[in-house]
């Protein structure tokens, strides 16, 4: 087995013994796997970092770490298939003997097997994942509290249901029996803060949060406080909308969600299972002409890059959705081979199991303005928060409890609450017009989106 694949910058992979005892025991466990008796096998190591502190009215509420370092072995017999998984501690012998036996009772899967070695990442691309800076808990209390402060600043706010601050990393080692043996790390910072403002019946709550991979990236938290106590004072003296057909437009991180529908529409795994709505869409018109998906595993920065995917594959960019039209599916090795295709890298580790995944997935941008937009309904609704699980991936049946603000001759007039809208995901893909303000600092990421003729039941 050749060693793991070398990044152009140092990681902390790299930089600790620790790191480099879970290479090596990764790359045990896949040999101790074929000496039981597997035909193939890969092993990963996962390994988290985290740090966090919770405050609440000038108050510390907790302050957390944790840190974790699993590991999880498959091994493959003819088309049987097992996994076991366990902490890096454990004797690799005794884990590979298990696994294997397991593998022997179970029933055949012709789908499951390693990803052809022709695909695997022949070298780790650096995609700037992992920042260095070291941040003490008592700074994380320090931008906790600021966050909060600000938010309890702004005229209107009376109460904070708490603010927080974390950093973090995560890496992850895998190693396969046809000879990949490779790792990356990320890290990851957030600052949060939530509060209420008004009184009795009347209180309204919001929130607002920064995550970014580098440090130097957040925003402040002073921002992040204010941010979220302006959404929440905006809520106020809410109320309902008239029963009706309407035209919707959805804020960014609203129209974050409409993404993750999509993303969940077109994931292999469950087109394979035939639970998609677009299952038989490939090639066909999806979505508005206005519409374009990128999915980009490789983006320098990206919240969900990764030099390879759980598999080994390195994933390149992709159109998923072209002008409207359909043009790929997310795909690992298993749900490639059960609908007849080749994994495009996109195989996602959960401990000892691989399912596909989008990774840096946007809603490219239009042309118009959020404000032109707004500007060209004369009347409708601007959605800033849905709730509820009515979304049926099956038949694309949509409806979800909503709030946010009533749009009169192009601006918005007044809040608006307890209601819901609803529609067909099919109908809302082929309504939808994107607008010019994506922000790709999330893993999903859409910019705000009008969709026409929904339907709305208020009062």
């Amino acid at each position: 087995m050749r060693r793991p694949c070398e990044p152009n910058r140092t990681d902390p992979m790299n930089e600790t013994p620790d790191a480099a005892k879970l290479t090596d025991r990764v790359a045990a466990l896949v040999e101790a796997a074929k000496a039981a008796g597997a035909d193939a096998a890969d092993a990963v190591a996962v390994r988290g970092r985290s740090t966090s502190v919770s405050v609440r009215l000038g108050k510390v509420e907790g302050t957390e770490a944790s840190e974790s370092d699993d590991v999880s072995l498959r091994v493959f017999i003819g088309q049987r298939v097992a996994s076991v998984s366990a902490t890096a501690a454990s004797d690799p012998k005794t884990l590979a003997e298990r696994a294997v036996a397991m593998a022997k009772v179970s029933p055949e899967d012709p789908f499951q097997g390693l990803a052809d070695a022709s695909l695997l990442a022949s070298k780790i691309r650096d995609l700037d994942l992992f920042d260095p800076t070291a941040v003490s808990a008592e700074k994380l209390k320090e931008d906790a509290l600021a966050a909060e402060e600000a938010a309890l600043a702004v005229p209107g706010v009376t109460n904070s249901s708490g603010s927080s601050a974390s950093a973090g990393l995560g890496g992850l080692v895998l190693a396969t029996s046809h000879g990949f043996l490779g790792h990356y790390v990320g890290t990851r910072f957030s600052r949060s803060a939530s509060v209420i403002a008004g009184e009795g019946t009347g209180m309204e709550r919001d929130y607002e949060f920064s995550s970014r991979q580098h440090f130097v990236d957040l925003d402040s938290p002073q921002w992040v406080g204010r941010r979220a106590a302006e959404r929440a004072v905006r809520r106020l003296n809410a109320r309902k909308a008239k029963t009706g057909p309407v035209n919707v437009v959805f804020d960014p991180r609203v129209a974050r969600g409409i993404a993750s529908h999509l993303a969940g529409a077109i994931n292999g795994a469950s087109v394979a299972r035939k639970t998609s709505f677009l299952r038989n869409m490939m090639g066909k018109q999806v979505a508005a002409a206005a519409i374009t998906v990128i999915d980009e595993p490789l983006r320098v920065r990206g919240q969900a890059s990764r030099p390879f995917d759980g598999e080994g594959v390195e994933g390149q960019k992709l159109t998923m959705v072209e002008q409207g039209v359909l043009k790929h599916w997310f795909l690992s090795t298993s749900a490639a081979k059960e609908l007849g295709l080749k994994t495009n890298g996109r195989g996602s580790r959960s401990g000892s199991s691989v399912s596909p995944s989008s990774t840096n997935l946007s809603i490219e941008p239009g042309e118009r303005t959020p404000e032109e937009l707004i500007a060209s309904l004369k009347t409708g609704f601007y959605v800033t928060e849905v709730f509820g699980q009515g979304v049926n991936m099956i038949t694309g049946e949509y409806s979800r409890g909503a709030s946010g603000f009533w749009i009169e001759n192009g601006e918005l007039a007044y809040p608006v609450s307890e209601v819901t809208i609803a529609s067909n995901l099919k109908d809302m893909f082929l309504n939808m017009v994107p607008a010019s303000d994506l922000d790709r600092n999330f893993a999903t990421a859409a910019p705000t989106l009008l969709i026409e003729g929904m339907t709305l039941a208020g009062s």
